[in-house]
Order: structure tokens, then sequence, then C-alpha cells
């Protein structure tokens, strides 16, 4: 007997505002993006701030605590990057690589990063705007066109790697794009999910595909109460 899916609805699910509902499977952990770009000075700062205290006064020596905080600055810009151009949701993924455990694997973790974006697009059928994502975009690989049930969607994968003076390291990053247009025809959600396991390709595109089949541009929880049901292990809502 197979047991029901367990999932979690989250506070912004019932936010009236919000305008796309969704679910993570489990492993996933969402940031709080208004918190970890709040300008100086603000009460967001302040918590944040707060909730480093402990770490900073947990490192062994001045040094790593500098180190500690160089890399929070950083990641504070690319997250900052990240919302200048339309991200609105993004989270981290940590999963154990138990594909085949004898092989390089070897049941080591994996770490990838969730994002949900908008654009705005110009006003077009909702497939032809689907098709435009990724034809329109150079690099785009592994084009697949999808009907979900909140509609048409493409599916792309790209390969990108860092620049030698970004300080990243050089490695293959494998984003997996989902592009799904919304029902006003005016601008499009992007799903991407971004890893440097690049031998998991089929894995994490199976787990973008899930996610993006629980997609929906109206309220489960309003229009239809057992649609919950199968929205997997979380279900945020962003604006």
């Amino acid at each position: 007997m197979t047991a029901a899916p367990h999932f979690v609805v989250t506070d912004s699910a019932k936010d009236p505002a919000a305008d796309i509902w969704f679910a993570e499977p489990a492993g996933f952990t969402a940031l709080p993006l208004e918190s970890l770009v709040a300008p100086p000075g603000s009460p967001a700062a302040d918590e944040l701030r707060t909730v480093f205290t402990p770490f900073l006064e947990a490192a062994p020596d001045e040094l790593i605590r500098q180190q500690f905080v160089a890399q929070a600055a950083a990641s504070q810009q690319m997250l900052g990057a990240l919302c200048e151009v339309g991200t609105v949701h993004c989270s981290i993924g940590l999963h154990r690589d138990d594909v085949d455990e004898t092989a390089s694997g070897d049941g080591q973790p994996l770490i990838s990063l969730f994002t949900l974006s908008w654009r705005d697009t110009a006003v077009a059928p909702r497939a032809v705007t689907a098709a435009r994502a990724v034809t329109s975009a150079a690099g785009h690989t592994h084009i697949e066109y999808l009907e979900l049930p909140c509609g048409p969607a493409t599916l792309s994968e790209t390969v990108r790697t860092a620049s030698a003076d970004s300080g990243l390291p050089r490695l293959p990053l494998l984003q997996i794009h989902a592009h799904l247009p919304h029902p006003d025809c005016k601008r499009l959600v992007v799903l991407t999910l971004s890893t440097t396991a690049v031998i998991r390709r089929e894995e994490y595109r199976a787990v973008l595909r899930q996610i993006a089949e629980t997609v929906s541009f109206d309220s489960p929880l309003e229009s239809d109460k057992s649609e919950a049901s199968r929205l997997g292990e979380g279900m945020p809502a962003v604006r």
C-alpha cells in the first residue's frame, strides 16, 4: 500500500497578492531573499546580523571571522544581482548522490540552486512565447516542448563556465530551465536549477520537470482543495 505524499503549505501560499504557486521536493531550503539583500541599517539587516552573530563568535580566530564576513558579503552581492533580473524565489538543494554509489558519486552530497524569475515579454500566444524563450537565446540545448497543467512550456539546458576574473571556481555549471508563460500573455516565469554535478543531468532534469508540473497560476487552495495533494513536499507561493 502506497502512503499518501506528505506536503507542507507555507504561509506565502495563502498570500492574497500571490500570483504563482509551486512545490519543491524534499531537500530544498528556501533562502529569505528580502533579508539577505536588505540594505544596511534596515530592520531586516539587523535581524540578519543577529542570526550571523553566533557563527562569528564561534570562529576560532579573527582571520576565519573575516573570511566568513567576506564570503557572506559576496553571497549577498550575487543574490542582489539575481533580484535585479527578476528573481523572486531562491532555494538551496542538498541531496545525496545515490544513483550508483559504487561509481564516482559514492554517495557524496550534491548541491544545487533553484531560482524562480519573472520576465516581461511581448504580447503573444503562450505557446509562441514558450518557443521564443529558447530559440531567441544562444546556447540552449536539449530543448523539449511540454504541455503542463498550467499551460505550454519549454524545457532546455545550458552549460556555462565562470570567467577567469570572476573569482568563482571554473567548473562547468549545468543550468536546466523551464519557461512557463503566464495566462495574461505578457510575462514569463523561468524556473532554473543550477548545479556543477553535470554527470547527474538526467536526474536534475527530472527534478525540475517535477517542480514545473506543480506550477499553478491560480490558487489551488481556493479553486480545488484536493489539488494540494499533488503538490509534493512543499507549496511556496511568490509574487
